[in-house]
């Protein structure tokens, strides 16, 4: 096995703690590193390898896209970003697409897009965003702010102003919270990086209610939730509830680069000519894959495909939990799985894991493991996947 030591790692900033082995190479739901030595990956990159690795369709788009426009800039139309645009507004409650490279810009945008809508109709004192605890929306400067980790904002103040934070699950919190200068309400229908909490269905019913009430708009982050991640296609075409914007990103490329703001025709004006922008938001190459990915996961069969998958998966979380007691609790919202361990710490499980090839990650708690695998991973692969589990388990307890 190839070792990452501190001498070939001078070059990186240390803000990550990657594991020991260098991937060369995968393909559906299997990595191989340097040596050859091969991994189940259960991590699916953080929830972005929805079709897996080396998708032939998603290749074949790459390959085709990439000999004719790379980049040309937002001085200019392109096809591949006209007709993805097309495609999500079809699929989605959306008219509008803002196209950006990943889901912290796209939350950037929603946030301004929400401040700008009030500023231009003459309601400038409408600017504050009410956020929640157990939040994650990314490490820029804004979602730092409306994020719920101390960790990630200490050494980064001053932080931004014009937030509010009220409780998650919790309506009342959420009512105190909002007043005649909200702007947004900006939520996570799952947060994921707190664990797969579920926003309950009557407190997401109750917060478009008062947005509506209070004349103020409703974001839904789905940079993780979304893209067939829960079975849906969006995680709020589940709950019933339909938001004025919605962020995505994560899944939206299969692993290319690529994050989305949509919004309404009407929450739209807000962004007029100049008011934001990205030099590779909307690029061919990213926006054409993208298109692929969107028409693949849209398909019925393979939602339904989800949900039997994430039955597969629970079931053998539970089994070995019950036979090993490993878990205090199981949550899953479709192929989006973590589990608190009731003794084992995530960091040294997850190094167990790599050690009998298995890639998982871990959440924010110190006990809890996630899974988002390949939306299509395959039945052998599920099942030598926790194989390898099962021997992590056993070398850890």
């Amino acid at each position: 096995m190839t070792k990452i030591n501190s001498i070939n790692r001078t070059a990186l900033m240390p803000n990550y703690a990657p594991a020991s082995f260098i991937p060369r190479k995968a393909k559906k739901s299997v990595i191989w590193d340097e040596n050859g030595k091969d991994y189940i990956d259960f991590g699916g990159g953080i929830a972005v390898t929805c079709l897996g690795h080396s998708h032939p369709k998603l290749n074949k788009v790459v390959r085709e896209q990439s000999q004719n426009l790379w980049h040309v800039s937002n001085y200019l139309y392109n096809k591949p970003a006209l007709e993805l645009s097309k495609l999500l507004t079809e699929k989605t409650f959306a008219d509008k697409v803002f196209f950006s490279n990943s889901g912290n810009e796209a939350n950037e945008a929603a946030i301004k897009l929400a401040r700008k809508y009030f500023f231009d109709k003459g309601e400038k004192e409408k600017n504050e965003i009410v956020v929640f605890t157990g939040a994650f929306h990314g490490r820029s400067m804004l979602n730092i702010t409306a994020g719920d980790s101390e960790f990630q904002k200490t050494g980064f103040g001053p932080l931004l102003k014009g937030f509010k934070r009220a409780r998650f699950n919790n309506l009342k919190s959420a009512k105190k919270a909002v007043t005649s200068k909200t702007a947004a309400i900006f939520i996570e229908p799952i947060q994921g990086e707190s664990g797969v909490i579920r926003a309950e269905n009557p407190f997401l019913m109750g917060l478009r209610k008062l947005a509506d009430d209070n004349e103020c708009l409703l974001i839904f982050d789905e940079v993780q939730s979304g893209i067939g991640r829960t079975g849906s296609l969006m995680a709020y075409m589940g709950y019933g509830v339909k938001p004025d914007i919605a962020t995505i990103a994560k899944g939206l490329g299969g692993g290319i680069p690529i994050g989305a703001t949509i919004a309404t025709k009407e929450v739209a004006k807000g962004f007029q000519l100049g008011t934001h922008g990205s030099t590779f938001g909307g690029n061919p190459l990213a926006c054409a894959v993208s298109k692929e990915v969107v028409e693949i996961i849209s398909s019925q069969k393979l939602l339904n495909g989800v949900m039997k998958k994430t039955i597969k998966f629970v079931s053998q979380l539970e089994t070995l939990s019950k036979k090993y007691n490993l878990f205090t609790e199981i949550r899953s919202a479709g192929l989006w799985i973590c589990c608190d361990f009731k003794k084992i710490k995530a960091k040294d499980f997850i190094e167990s894991c790599y050690k009998k090839g298995l890639i998982i990650v871990q959440a924010s708690g110190e006990k809890t493991i996630r899974m988002a695998p390949s939306l299509i991973i395959e039945d052998k692969e599920i099942d030598e996947g926790f194989k390898r589990f099962e021997r992590a388990i056993k070398a850890s307890i």
